[in-house]
């Protein structure tokens, strides 16, 4: 879901009124709405992440650049709807990124501070998990697909599509990840007066065999919950319950065997400037005995029939016994789904093929 409500205080104001919520605090919520927050909690817990340094001065930003190797990453320290990162490839790329973000006001106030950060080489994974303050329950490992085009090229998105289990992620990295990142993260803000209640996700990337932190978020993530959710063999309420209620320990959480695929479909022109109102056709009958689940986000229903309303139109989920057949598909399922301009991905999961065939 969105970040925003989170980061304001929703949490807080539901408990203020005696009410069962399953999110984080405003205070604990800032692993996600500052970016340096975050990066001092990992400081200070010797979590593994790629060497940050913060900059409020624009002149200051721009002259630490001069003496940076590139690539290099340039993000706006708050909230930007997952578009706040730009990975810049040359140094005036990385001057412009700074420029756009602390002179042009791309980002709004988020924008105002930014952290420059060491490039990172290696496979993204994403790790996220139930806690209840104290107890960790890691879910299925997933990997996202950030840039718009296949083969990982053009600009970063919100997500473009997203598999589980991810094969990168042995039982040994799982292992590693809990031990090394999200229980210290979770025990850190516990000492600090601010447990963390909810979904903690740590996107991650692995170099060499190693998992570094670039995010975390405090919330699930999108598009990867919808292919971990589908694989959760446990009621889900039944976990948001014990996660409210401070016993997670008691619960065995299950998950099926299968794997999951998901592919997002977007407006033309996203991550830019993109139309609305196009109508939509094809779209499945929910609830039906297929494997493949449509999920809406931007969209609306206007004069009884389905219309676009956002970038991020609609994620295609497909599961089943093996990653081939998932991914065949939900590629069966995403041509009919018809839109003006639409937009997908078609090489999704292609870093585990190798690992499967």
């Amino acid at each position: 879901g969105p970040e925003a409500p989170l980061a304001l205080g929703i949490a807080d104001e539901f408990r203020k009124a005696r009410l069962k919520i399953f999110g984080p605090t405003k205070a604990a919520a800032r692993l996600e709405s500052s970016k340096s927050f975050s990066k001092d909690i990992m400081a200070a817990n010797r979590i593994p992440t790629a060497a940050a340094r913060s900059f409020e001065h624009m002149d200051q930003a721009l002259a630490y650049l001069d003496e940076q190797p590139v690539p290099i990453v340039v993000k706006a320290d708050g909230l930007a709807q997952g578009k706040g990162v730009v990975v810049a490839t040359t140094r005036e790329e990385a001057k412009q990124a700074v420029r756009d973000a602390m002179e042009k006001s791309l980002f709004g106030q988020a924008g105002h501070r930014v952290l420059i950060e060491e490039f990172l080489d290696g496979e993204e994974l994403t790790l996220m998990a139930f806690t209840d303050g104290k107890t960790v329950v890691p879910m299925v490992p997933a990997q996202d697909h950030k840039r718009v085009g296949d083969g990982d090229s053009g600009p970063n998105t919100g997500g473009m599509g997203a598999y589980a289990p991810a094969p990168i992620a042995t039982a040994a990295l799982r292992e590693q990840v809990t031990r090394q990142v999200l229980q210290p993260t979770v025990d850190a803000l516990a000492r600090l007066g601010c447990p963390f209640q909810g979904v903690l996700y740590a996107g991650l990337m692995v170099v060499k065999g190693t998992p570094y932190v670039l995010e975390f978020n405090a919330r699930m993530g999108d598009p990867e919950t919808e292919v971990v959710l589908p694989l959760l063999k446990t009621d889900l309420v039944e976990v948001m319950e014990a996660v409210v209620e401070h016993r997670l320990d008691e619960l065995t959480v299950e998950w099926h065997p299968d794997t999951a695929v998901c592919v997002v479909m977007t407006s033309p022109g996203y991550p830019g400037s993109y139309p609305t109102g196009l109508p939509i056709q094809g779209l499945p009958t929910p609830f039906g005995e297929s494997r493949v689940a449509v999920f809406h986000a931007g969209t609306k229903r206007e004069s009884g029939r389905v219309v676009t309303a956002g970038g991020r139109v609609l994620a295609v989920t497909a599961w089943g016994p093996s990653l081939l057949d998932a991914r065949a598909q939900v590629y069966q399922a995403v041509p009919s789904i018809l839109f003006e301009g639409r937009h997908y991905r078609t090489d999704i999961a292609h870093r585990a093929l190798p690992h499967k065939i």
